[in-house]
């Protein structure tokens, strides 16, 4: 039953993200460019540059679509509902663990195996954004510390909002979102 709920919270979290990602097709931006359609002049017969056409509005162009906005979880109070797998490596080697969360406004649901569920689903009714730690930015400095080895791994939704996160503890600022998350993640993953 454990892994039937594991791999329904899995799907649903792979289903909703499906659902978000836009669909590629020509003329909707990416690609390549078509024949003809160069951004740099060209020389003609007389050596002078003339300008390229520009390209027509059903041409591909190489410049990418922007990414799609994911739905952010809100950083703040939340509803509390969460369903969650969660799987904590302790060390390389060693036997994963893995803990089901299921919440409901904040109290944990029978079917929840987790070594502290009310304290797991008040953190995070408390901040339903917990488990989606934003990526450092590119110039960020995170200190070169080592934490340990343990990594996690957490799948499903918290309140309508699909999580798929990854925790480790090789530099300061993972160890900084390992901590936050400390209490979802578990005993094994209190390091």
């Amino acid at each position: 039953m454990l892994s039937t709920r594991r791999t329904q919270i899995r799907a649903v979290a792979l289903l909703m993200a499906a659902v978000l990602l836009p669909a590629c097709s020509p003329g909707q931006g990416g690609g390549t460019p078509s024949a003809g359609t160069s951004a740099s002049p060209t020389a003609s017969a007389t050596g002078s540059p003339e300008p390229a056409a520009s390209p027509s509005a059903d041409a591909e162009t190489s410049v990418p679509a922007p990414a799609p906005e994911s739905p952010a979880a809100p950083s703040g109070p939340g509803r509390g509902n969460a369903e969650l797998a969660i799987i904590i490596v302790p060390a390389e080697g060693e036997p994963e663990i893995s803990y089901t969360l299921v919440c409901t406004e904040g109290v944990p649901a029978a079917e929840s195996v987790h070594p502290a569920a009310e304290t797991a689903c008040a953190a995070l009714k408390e901040n339903a954004g917990l488990l989606s730690p934003s990526a450092p930015a590119t110039d960020q400095a995170c200190t070169q510390q080592y934490g340990g080895p343990q990594k996690a791994t957490v799948t499903g939704v918290v309140d309508g909002v699909p999580v798929d996160a990854a925790f480790s503890r090789t530099n300061g600022c993972e160890i900084s979102a390992w901590e936050a998350a400390k209490d979802v993640l578990g005993a094994a993953g209190g390091a």
